[in-house]
This record gives structure tokens, sequence and C-alpha cells, in this order.
């Protein structure tokens, strides 16, 4: 956010009423029933206000009279919330009360498990960028498509670049067979076209968030969806021609209103996304795999060397692709061992590393 920040003596801050609860100014930051839902009599007088910005000591929300600094109560940890939270603060003081239950929550944690960093919440879109050169591989957007399936957004792939290849339309092709119904679309960053190829997920009250690799064009779709120029621009950063691997010119998460009626929410780039905490996310990526699971001789059945496995028999008939299964059973293991395993008697489990299988 590039807009002045204001604190809240600087400005008049409305309150919770019937008429701003259902007003469209409050539905445009990407308010739904959802949220009013929570709302009850204790929270009479205070203000709705939208995580904008999360930084190590401090924290921006926009509020329907412009983007405001917030004061957090004793002992609170901005770990503890991401951009695009709902929360209700006090109008006088601009004191953070509570947070809204989220409705979507995109998290990771690093190799090896620890505490879970959150990436965005309540986004109802993730865009999913990748340019159409060496950037683009299989296996990154099998893992942004996995945590996409376990949070509950709608993932579609966003190939940029399109401008600098022959043929963009192989690499949607390609992209579209990653998972069953996921969207692929291609366009230019830069180009104003741009918003009328995402204009199906960018309507009045939608949230979408942008994730990919660093120099893929993320900020220049940015500043072309919200139209920002000169000083209000998201920095860009050049790519390297020799492995078209960009610079992080976006360095923390931060929400912006697109010109259209919806929220984008833009992330650092990802060199390596982690996956962990998965329980349907990856039967969703690899329906084929699990489909076929219930089939095996095995109920634990891992793929690798138990007879009876009719995943590693369709591989050998020719239905399933192989590189499929390797990537499922990497990211298998993975989950396995960056999920933290809770042990312990109930009421006082505490959690260990996650494990491997053997």
């Amino acid at each position: 956010m590039h807009e002045d920040v204001k604190h809240v003596s600087d400005q008049t801050l409305p309150a919770l009423t019937d008429s701003v609860l259902t007003g469209p100014a409050l539905t445009a930051l990407g308010w739904s029933a959802f949220f009013a839902d929570q709302i009850g009599e204790d929270d009479t007088g205070l203000v709705p206000m939208r995580v904008a910005t999360v930084h190590r000591a401090r924290m921006v929300a926009q509020s329907l009279s412009g983007p405001v600094r917030l004061v957090l109560p004793p002992r609170a940890n901005t770990a503890d919330y991401a951009v695009g939270d709902w929360i209700l603060a006090e109008p006088a003081t601009a004191v953070l009360v509570r947070r809204l239950e989220r409705r979507t929550l995109l998290q990771r944690r690093g190799e090896g498990g620890g505490a879970p960093q959150l990436i965005a919440a309540n986004v109802d879109t993730l865009f999913i960028v990748t340019s159409c050169n060496d950037d683009f591989s299989p296996a990154r957007l099998e893992r942004y498509l996995a945590v996409a399936n376990e949070a509950g957004t709608t993932p579609v792939i966003v190939l940029t670049k399109a401008d600098q290849v022959a043929d963009p339309g192989a690499f949607r092709d390609q992209a579209a067979t990653l998972q069953r119904g996921v969207q692929a679309v291609w366009l230019d960053a830069t180009s104003s076209d741009a918003a009328m190829v995402l204009a199906p997920w960018l309507g009045v009250g939608q949230t979408v968030a942008l994730v990919g690799s660093s120099g893929v064009g993320k900020s220049s779709l940015l500043n072309t969806l919200a139209e920002k120029s000169g000083d209000d621009a998201q920095l860009t950063g050049s790519v390297r021609e020799d492995d078209a691997k960009g610079r992080h010119t976006t360095t923390s998460r931060s929400l912006h209103a697109i010109a259209g009626g919806a929220m984008v929410i833009d992330t650092p780039g990802v060199r390596s996304l982690h996956v962990s905490d998965l329980t349907t996310g990856l039967d969703q990526l690899f329906a084929e795999i699990a489909e076929l699971s219930p089939e095996c001789r095995f109920r634990d059945c891992t793929h690798g060397h138990e007879p009876g496995c009719a995943v590693r028999a369709a591989v050998s008939a020719g239905t399933l692709d192989p590189a499929r299964l390797e990537r499922w059973r990497k990211l298998h293991e993975e989950n396995l061992s960056n999920t933290p395993v809770l042990t312990g008697p109930r009421g006082n489990k505490t959690a260990r590393p996650g494990r491997r299988r053997r």
C-alpha cells in the first residue's frame, strides 16, 4: 500500500451499524455474510477493517476511511495475523479487539516443520503465476495447487510473458493437465488485456492472491490490474537470461484495490515451497492416484514396493504417467516429514517433528 497511512485521530472511522455491514463500500473490501454472521451484541460500536500489511512490529488495516495503523493490545503477536484478515477495532483508538474467523487461510512451514508462516487469509482465488520460459515447472506448480486445495481457494494458473514465445498455448495445455478442472490462462502482464483475461475472477468483493517465483511478472501484473504507475507502482525486477530466475522485488505481503472492484494480495517471490499439513490437498491434486488407492491390496500402500498395488499396475499398463506417481511420492513423503504430530495425553498434547514412512 502506497497510500498515506493515517493515525486514528486524523479521521472519522464508521462503527458497526446495519448500514455499514450491508453497504457496498464494505463489500468492495471483501466483506460478506460469512463475516457479518460473526458480529454479536458485544461488538456494537467497533470498526470493521481488513489487514493490509503485516510487519514485525506493526500492522496496517484498510478501513472505510482509508488505511489505518492498528494499535496492538498487550502480548499480541503480529505473526498471528495474515494480510486479508478481518478484524474489529476501537474507533477512537484503533486498538485491535479481535480477529474474525477466517474463511480460507494460505500458510506454509519451512523444511522440517516449525511454526507455520501465514501467507494470506480470506482468499477466493489463488493466481499461481509462472512464465512461458524456463521458470515453468510442473512439479513447482503442483506444490502451489496442493496448498490452494488444502486452503479451500480456487487455483488458477496464470502464464505470463506469453508475448515472448511462439506458442503460449502449449504451456497452457501442459498446465491444465496438472489437476482435473484447473483453469490455466496466458497473458502479457504489462498489457491492458490482462485484466480482460482475468476478469472472471476479479468481480466486486472478490479477493485474489498472487503467488509464484521471483521474476515471473507478479508485480507487473499487479501494476496492470490496479492501474498503478509512477511512485505508486510496485517495483519490478529483471530476469537473468541464463536461468530465467528473477530478483525479489516484492519484500512483504500487501493488499491492493483492483480497478474492476476486486482486492488483490501481492506476495514475495518463493524459490521453494515445502508442503506440510495436507489432508485432502494431495488427493485432489492427484485424483487419478487417490481413486486407484482403494484397489490396492494393503490399505496403507505406499505405491512403491508392495504386491497388489493398483497404482503401479496402472503405470505398467500405461494408463498412469510414471512421472506423476514419482512427484506424488515426493510430495507425500515431504508432507509426512514436515507436518508435526501431536503426542501426549488429551488436553496436554505437544507437537513433535513429522515422520517419514519407511
